[in-house]
């Protein structure tokens, strides 16, 4: 891609991951494919894609700078420390763990955290989840779980925070948003900490992509105190849905290329060996090649 394109490209899909994640959270879905298509390998994508959103989080917590005022100052240290914790055991687990053993489970996480939101206050009413009675007591065991998850994988983090302070009796959509963005943006700076130190972030893009995912952050707190409730709520079960599907598709995508021997290969490298070509893309090869054989 020209440069023009390339930096229309990145920063719409930044600005656009700032707005989701202040809204519903799912932002990552738009700027790891973008990345992706700009031709940054996929292992440093994401973690320039978790240094692009966390500004935005930064932005969007500042946007609801309200309703964090209006809550106890205790709670919310608890909660950021919980946040820093899980942060970095997610980060720590991320590195001695194989990504594709946790990646055959993203797609059900995701469709779980759908579900939760979806029905997060009348599963609440049902079991007495307000403040000091029902699940309301694993607010804080949940939270922890969340941020180690988030810590290893980006993808879907709002989503599943949203469904966690629904489920645990939070009735104020505006607060759980203030919450989300909070918490995903200490977790997120301790991952992306990681990610710098091992070498993996592609900085000029990672910088472009921070700024306008920040003002993408500004923009979305603004919208979704307009919004009506019923209207967020529906957006973002129908946005955690469609990202099921999609990160679904992707690694029905890699287990696919599994069963072709040297395709992974082709996937992580860009390259493929003669004999391979010559099996599954004969044409190109015979252009490539000038064997006729």
């Amino acid at each position: 891609m020209d440069p023009i394109s390339t930096f229309a490209l990145l920063a719409a899909a930044a600005f656009g991951a700032g707005v989701l994640n202040a809204i519903a959270g799912g932002g990552t879905f738009l700027t790891f494919p973008a990345l992706v298509w700009t031709g940054v390998p996929p292992i440093a994508a994401n973690a320039t894609s978790a240094l692009a959103v966390c500004p935005g989080y930064l932005g969007s917590a500042l946007g609801f700078r309200q309703e964090l005022a209006a809550l106890p100052r205790a709670l919310l240290i608890r909660e950021v420390v919980l946040s820093a914790l899980g942060g970095v055991a997610g980060a720590l687990l991320l590195l001695v763990t194989p990504a594709k053993v946790f990646a055959g489970v993203v797609p059900w996480l995701l469709l779980f955290a759908t579900v939760l939101f979806a029905l997060g206050p009348r599963l609440a009413r049902w079991a007495g989840g307000t403040q000091g009675g029902g699940l309301a007591r694993w607010r804080h065991a949940g939270l922890l779980a969340v941020a180690v998850y988030g810590g290893y994988f980006n993808g879907g983090l709002g989503i599943l925070l949203m469904a966690l302070y629904l489920l645990v009796g939070e009735q104020r959509l505006n607060t759980v948003n203030a919450l989300k963005n909070l918490n995903s943006f200490v977790l997120s700076v301790v991952s992306v900490i990681a990610f710098a130190a091992g070498g993996a972030i592609a900085w000029h893009q990672a910088l472009l992509m921070a700024v306008f995912a920040t003002l993408g952050g500004f923009a979305g707190a603004r919208l979704a105190r307009r919004l009506p409730v019923g209207v967020v709520r529906l957006s973002s079960v129908v946005h955690a849905a469609a990202a099921v599907g999609i990160i679904g598709l992707a690694i029905l995508h890699v287990y696919a290329a599994i069963w072709t021997r040297g395709t992974i290969r082709a996937m992580m490298y860009g390259t493929v060996t003669r004999a391979w070509a010559k099996q599954h893309h004969r044409g190109w090869y015979r252009k490539v090649t000038g064997d006729n054989d």
